[in-house]
Order: C-alpha cells, then structure tokens, then sequence
C-alpha cells in the first residue's frame, strides 16, 4: 500500500503524522503542498483545506487521526509479513 503525507512547513499535525509513520517504520511519500502548487490544487479538489492530507491505497483523510494512522499501520505492517 502507497501512503502519501501531503504537508506543509510548521505544522504541528503534520509533523505528528509523519513521526507517528516513522516512529513505527511504516515508508511514506511526502509532499510539501508550500512547494508544489499542482498537489494543492488536486488536495483542495478533494474538498480538503487543512494539512496533512494522508492518502493510504483507496482512503484519504485530513488532520492527525491517530485511529486511521493506526489502521494503516497495522495494514502496513501485515503487507510485509
């Protein structure tokens, strides 16, 4: 499963995603939306205006959601056994 951490600089809940993921060694993409106009734009047609936005396979959410990280943690984790 792909996850995609779409974040911006000094942001608090995206950095707790991002060291969540890393923390429990789960690999993700991510893009800094203050440098990449072409993702924000796909980011607000998704109807999101709050970062992160975290895409993991067919689900995407915004804002640090510790009970959705840890479903795609325990999902990743699983792929790998």
């Amino acid at each position: 499963m792909k996850i995609t951490v779409y974040s911006l600089p000094a942001c608090v809940q995206c950095d707790s995603t991002k060291r969540m993921l890393t923390r429990e060694g789960v690999a993700f993409e991510e893009i800094d939306l203050s440098q990449s106009p072409e993702s924000m734009e796909r980011i607000k047609s998704l109807g999101y205006s709050q970062a992160p936005v975290v895409e993991a396979g067919d689900q995407h959410w915004s804002g640090f959601r510790m009970e959705r990280l840890h479903q795609i943690i325990s999902q990743a984790k699983a792929d790998h056994i």
